[in-house]
């Protein structure tokens, strides 16, 4: 008889851990990859792409702003490309990259020049109501990431003990994107 091969239970990280709430920008996932040695790739959120194949021009400004996004160093650096011709444009007459890692970004100091980040609305141990607030405040004041747009999309809450990402929207949180709601 064979023994079957053990899976172990993976360990469960504490829900009441810091948590980082950030506005969910509505535009394309798109990200920068630099090797140790520094070459340097661009992505969508489910491929490689090129200024000759690219995602709503992303990997052509990336390419034309390269020597400045080098300074992110190696590694795979997510964000969103977001603006002008894009979702909900935000009234925006460019397009921005806005990347997702706060913690290293966070300050406009050490991130690329043409980079920005996505805005923190809250931080701290993992309570409902702060989520809730985060919402409310997009939906009332309008987008942080864009001031004066006043239809943003949610939030992303990023369990920092999980290492894993949620979204709520303000609008049909409820069902998933592609179902269509009739009467």
């Amino acid at each position: 008889m064979n023994t079957p091969d053990f899976t172990a239970f993976p360990k469960m990280a504490r829900f009441s851990r810091e948590i980082i709430i950030t506005e969910k920008i509505d535009g394309t996932n798109a990200s920068i990859f630099i090797t140790d040695d520094g070459q340097f790739f661009t992505a969508s959120r489910t491929r490689w792409i090129t200024p000759e194949d690219d995602n709503s021009g992303f990997s052509r400004w990336a390419h034309d702003n390269k020597e400045d996004l080098l300074k992110l160093g190696p590694g795979h650096h997510f964000g969103e490309w977001w603006g002008k011709g894009i979702q909900r444009n935000y009234g925006l007459q460019e397009k921005r990259f806005s990347l997702f890692n706060t913690y290293r970004w966070g300050n406009k100091d050490v991130r690329p020049a043409c980079c920005h980040v996505v805005p923190v609305l809250w931080q701290g141990v993992m309570r409902e109501r702060q989520i809730m607030n985060a919402l409310f405040s997009l939906e009332m004041e309008g987008s942080r990431a864009a001031p004066g747009f006043s239809d943003p999309e949610g939030v992303v809450i990023f369990h920092t003990a999980a290492n894993m990402m949620f979204k709520k929207t303000i609008k049909k949180d409820e069902g998933p994107k592609s179902l269509v709601f009739t009467i």
